[in-house]
């Protein structure tokens, strides 16, 4: 039972218990904002995502230029392919650990025929999405150093 007459200092009983859990719970507090508020101020480890950023301008890469995707022997145009493999992207992102593991699974080939993806270029040669993906990650990770 908790007193609440008043004691000869003129402090209540129930003001002591009181205080005592507020100062626990501004404690928790305390501990939690000095162990996860910088990491929530400070986004991810080293500021940016190297691979995200790669496969982000592969992405662009695909959607600005000017060529035609065939997938399935379909022809698409680059937005098209572009969000495809954004989808696939979602799709296997737990796998994807490098920029080639991310060309492998969203840009090679259909997974339900199992069919290449090809790139027609501006000039009209047509070569595999593979290929073309990997010079143009070559190409940026050269501009990169």
């Amino acid at each position: 039972m908790i007193w609440t007459q008043v004691k000869p200092s003129g402090i209540f009983l129930v003001d002591i218990v009181n205080s005592l859990r507020m100062k626990k719970i501004m404690g928790l507090y305390l501990i939690f904002a000095l162990m996860w508020g910088p990491a929530a101020l400070a986004g991810p480890v080293g500021g940016t995502n190297p691979l995200s950023e790669t496969i982000q301008y592969l992405l662009n890469f695909v959607k600005v230029s000017e060529c035609r995707f065939f997938r399935n022997d379909k022809e698409h145009t680059a937005g098209e392919a572009a969000s495809h493999m954004q989808r696939k992207y979602e799709h296997f992102k737990d796998k994807i650990k490098t920029p080639e593991d991310f060309i492998r699974l969203t840009a090679t080939k259909s997974l339900m025929t199992g069919k290449l993806y090809y790139v027609k270029l501006k000039d009209g040669e047509k070569i595999t999405s593979e290929a073309w993906l990997r010079q143009a990650l070559e190409d940026y990770r050269q501009k990169l150093n």
